[in-house]
């Protein structure tokens, strides 16, 4: 796949067969970046911390360290999850089935795939499962 040519403002459209190689090309370079963004964001997190974890001597500065570390360990747990996600993505561009809702089959809109490129619902099936979710929530 790695050898499709892709200009540098090319955007998927409406114009061209869904999920054509390009699509799939276009789609896995976007996942493949983000999680390389991520990734990279990560080292440079944990460099911080690293050279943050001074003891401060006021009790108050203490307390706001601890507070921007707990922070910023739950924004990379919550990112690990989003690579994981990515990861599952690219998996799905290998075996054919990224693009497509996994409840009803049908094609996901490239506005949606490019606004949320881990999507695995259609807008359609997203907004039902929302909607049962309230429902059934426990409040």
């Amino acid at each position: 796949m790695s050898d499709i040519v892709i200009d540098e403002g090319y955007r998927p459209s409406e114009d061209e067969p869904f999920m054509s190689e390009r699509q799939r090309e276009y789609f896995r370079r976007k996942l493949l970046k983000w999680k390389e963004d991520i990734l990279r964001e990560s080292r440079e997190t944990l460099v911080a911390l690293q050279s943050e974890s001074e003891n401060h001597p006021d009790i108050a500065d203490r307390a706001s360290s601890e507070t921007d570390r707990a922070i910023e360990l739950r924004a990379r747990d919550r990112q690990r999850k989003l690579i994981a996600k990515i990861e599952a993505a690219l998996m799905r561009i290998e075996d054919g089935s990224y693009g497509y809702c996994e409840e009803t089959g049908e094609p996901i809109s490239l506005k949606r795939l490019e606004a949320r490129p881990i999507a695995t619902l259609s807008l359609e099936a997203q907004e039902r499962h929302e909607r049962n979710e309230r429902v059934y929530r426990d409040d």
